[in-house]
């Protein structure tokens, strides 16, 4: 009688399979070492993040808050791609514009020494400064400003309107590189806005 062979094609990804992985990995309260971990390629998974911050599988929004949190602790940027990742697999998956969008932040002090801390759509928290800095970028289409603050390890939070009206109304002049901006400050770091010239325009 012959013998079963045993395939070597990995199988392929699925939600359920990269959640359960992330849950086996999770051994503490913090986010997992997900930048240490070399697993092989295993495709493209069906998950797309809109620019909302909505996760989508399968074209179906997640609904389940907890799921959601647990794939975003696991999601990892290389270069321009996105991957969720465990110790044994890693899927690539679509974001539309920065995976996480901050919905509010908290004020401590004031000018030049205060600090703003971001909340993110999935519970996380980030003070901007030196190593998670604020940009804005200008819409091609519209001209519209687009900022962002860094959460963790090149991965960026798209800091949504009502937020960003309440930063506009705390920024100030100052001079960097040699031209006047207006911009914000947190953690003793300046960021850059617009240059003050071009507010009148």
């Amino acid at each position: 009688m012959a013998k079963h062979m045993t395939s070597n094609v990995p199988e392929k990804p699925s939600a359920e399979g990269i959640a359960a992985s992330a849950r086996a990995a999770h051994k503490s309260k913090n986010l997992p070492p997900v930048h240490l971990w070399n697993p092989p390629f295993c495709g493209h998974l069906d998950i797309r993040i809109a620019t909302d911050g909505t996760w989508f599988y399968l074209g179906t929004p997640i609904g389940r808050f907890e799921l959601v949190k647990l794939f975003s602790s696991i999601l990892r940027r290389d270069g321009d791609n996105y991957f969720l990742v465990t110790p044994v697999e890693k899927v690539g998956i679509k974001v539309d514009d920065a995976p996480f969008v901050a919905l509010d932040f908290t004020l401590k002090n004031k000018g030049e020494d205060q600090t703003l801390c971001f909340e993110t759509n999935v519970g996380d928290l980030t003070t901007a400064g030196p190593e998670s800095p604020i940009r804005v970028e200008r819409d091609l289409h519209t001209g519209e400003p687009r900022p962002y603050v860094l959460v963790r390890r090149n991965l960026e939070a798209l800091i949504d309107r009502k937020s960003f009206y309440r930063l506009v109304d705390l920024c100030v002049h100052h001079t960097a590189n040699g031209e006047d901006w207006f911009g914000i400050w947190s953690s003793n770091a300046f960021f850059p806005i617009i240059l003050s010239k071009e507010l009148d325009v």
